[in-house]
């Protein structure tokens, strides 16, 4: 059945029926599912008001607006939903065992250890590995390879743990975010001298949310001032009870500067693992597993970190790790020794990968170098989509008057970091009080004390909120992150100039910004006298050009003599002119000012609007 045309174009009408896309899909796509021809689409785009190529990949806002509009509904698939769905077209699967229940084995448990800054991580980290890690990773043997295993007694077993030495929560959760189930247990340490700290409850609550016990470490029992009894008491407000309160968790009281403790604590992850956790896998089958890091060495190519899930990785197989792929050349352990193979819970550097994968990312062993090389083009090609698709433009202060005009939005979305809590609540209070009437409201999605971090900018990503730093910084990669989304973010060291610079923008009043942009520099070869005009300056224009009635400055031994001077007066031999470019000769007059010497060099500019990006 025809539609009734869209603009003048006549199309397939739907009757409400779902269609499948994947994100990033182009028109082309589109038409294909519904049986249309792509130029039509591109029409009824036009129509619409956007221009839109057939086989550009457009947003998922811009599918659901063409599917609304001819009476389809679109169901982006999740990326994971995707990837199910290609590993399927290649009859492979990932995250199940196979075999049989007698297949399975017991596997050691992996841990990530959480907790606030200065608390202890590292230096509990060295002392249950019994080398020197923050020594060592300066480049030594035993070098950082961002997870490692060891083992430990426990009711006269030897049992293995393994270490995932991510550098914190932030990076613990950026993995859960894309679906990697990398963790079977925290430890959480707090030192027993500060107690719960913000970073604490954050590691916490990180911990929480991907639902794995917790085993808290009481770190620093052996400084003065510490206190384990408070710290168990903290705790005990966030839902962690202590076994000895009656509660589930298991707390141990360490100190990692002298080793005090530490196979409780090993022995208190066997305990918590055996009661809460069923931590068996099929060593036996194809290995899978996920990515924990990556990098470029300069004489190996791609390294990469991965740990083996289930089954068991050997030197030879061809795997592909995210859009990555190749056949194993080598593996090697913690302590860089070349390893064989590789069983359930073993972490090890894999060489003879064709790029550097992403944290986080699923690898899978693959008969065929055809079919891992295939897999992985395609993945690649679905991220390309992704990030083609992705609108990067987001709210800023200066295009807010704009959106909010055009009803796109009808609050402003703030995330405050500052350097110190009370700054930090004045200026959130502050900002609160604001009145520009009822068209938008202010609300503060996120506070905190400390640098503003990735895990900011991803929730500014996430809700289209402006990023305000007073008296801190982007830390890390954070700046290039919000630079490469389109993330506002603002630094500000006076309260009040942030509170005047967003009531301006709520009110459309934001002054235009201005730079300075250098025209040309001329220097003094003779001074002529004048009863008329005064000192006027024999010049050779050294670069650039000089032009009439702009801004100068003048400049004697490389310093500034003069500052916020005007070119009143240009000359060409008898003739006024506007203008004298580089390597001519001229005449200067700097109206009233008259200091001027030979070898003085005059430098020429002009204040222009710096353009809003």
């Amino acid at each position: 059945m025809q539609a009734p045309s869209v603009g003048g174009v006549m199309l397939p009408r739907g009757n409400g029926e779902t269609i499948r896309l994947s994100r990033g899909a182009s028109l082309t796509d589109f038409a294909e599912k519904i049986n249309a021809n792509p130029a039509s689409l591109v029409a009824v785009m036009m129509n619409l008001g956007e221009m839109v190529t057939a086989t550009q990949s457009v947003s998922d806002e811009t599918l659901q607006l063409l599917a609304g509009e001819m009476n389809y509904t679109v169901q982006i698939v999740s990326p994971e939903e995707e990837d199910r769905e290609l590993l399927e077209s290649f009859d492979l699967e990932f995250g199940e065992d196979e075999g049989d229940e007698e297949d399975l084995v017991v596997r050691p448990p992996v841990v990530t250890v959480m907790g606030h800054v200065d608390h202890g991580k590292t230096r509990l980290l060295d002392a249950i590995r019994k080398t020197n890690v923050i020594a060592g990773e300066a480049g030594g043997i035993t070098q950082h390879i961002g997870a490692y295993q060891v083992a430990t007694e426990v009711n006269e077993e030897e049992r293995k743990i393994t270490f995932i030495d991510t550098p914190g929560h932030e990076a613990f959760t950026a993995m859960r975010a894309r679906g990697a189930r990398s963790t079977d247990i925290a430890i959480l340490v707090v030192a027993a001298n500060d107690g719960v700290m913000p970073q604490t409850v954050e590691a916490l609550n990180h911990a929480k949310a991907a639902d794995v016990p917790i085993v808290v470490a009481v770190n620093k029992i052996d400084v003065e001032g510490a206190d384990p009894t408070k710290v168990r008491g903290q705790l005990t407000e966030y839902g962690l009870v202590a076994e000895e309160y009656g509660g589930d968790t298991m707390f141990v009281d360490i100190s990692a500067k002298q080793g005090l403790h530490i196979d409780s604590l090993l022995e208190a992850v066997i305990l918590t693992a055996d009661a809460s956790l069923d931590l068996r896998a099929n060593p036996e089958q194809d290995a899978q597993g996920i990515s924990i890091e990556s990098r470029l060495d300069r004489g190996r190519g791609a390294v990469a970190t991965v740990l083996v899930q289930r089954g068991t990785l050997r030197v030879g197989d061809t795997m592909v790790v995210g859009d990555a792929y190749g056949r194993v050349r080598a593996m090697l352990d913690d302590n860089g020794n070349n390893v064989a193979e590789a069983g359930p819970s073993t972490p090890v550097q894999v060489l003879g990968l064709t790029n550097v994968p992403g944290a986080g990312d699923n690898f899978i062993v693959v008969d065929e170098d055809r079919t891992a090389r295939q897999i992985a083009e395609k993945r690649a090609a679905r991220e390309r989509n992704a990030a083609f698709a992705k609108r990067t433009r987001r709210v800023s202060l200066e295009d807010l008057d704009k959106v909010l005009k055009a009803g796109e939005v009808q609050q402003l979305n703030l995330i405050i970091k500052g350097d110190a809590s009370g700054s930090v609540e004045a200026l959130e209070s502050s900002l609160l009080q604001l009145d520009v009437g009822e068209e938008v409201d202010i609300r503060v999605l996120h506070r905190g004390v400390g640098a503003v971090t990735e895990s900011d900018i991803d929730l500014a990503m996430g809700s289209d909120a402006i990023v305000i730093g007073f008296n801190v910084r982007a830390a890390g990669r954070a700046a290039q992150m919000a630079e490469r989304e389109g993330v506002d973010v603002r630094y500000y060291s006076v309260i009040y100039q942030a509170i005047e610079e967003i009531e301006a923008a709520l009110k459309g009043m934001l002054k235009p910004e201005y730079e300075e942009v250098e025209l040309g520099t001329a220097e003094i070869r003779e001074v002529f006298r004048s009863s008329k005009l005064g000192n006027i300056a024999g010049v050779l224009i050294r670069s650039g050009e000089v032009r009439r009635n702009t801004k100068a400055r003048l400049l004697r031994d490389g310093k500034v003599i003069a500052e916020n001077l005007n070119i009143e007066g240009l000359r060409r031999f008898k003739d006024d002119v506007t203008e004298i470019r580089e390597g001519y000769e001229g005449g200067i007059n700097l109206g009233n000012f008259n200091d001027i010497k030979v070898d003085d060099v005059i430098a020429t500019y002009e204040m222009r609007e710096k353009p809003r990006v």
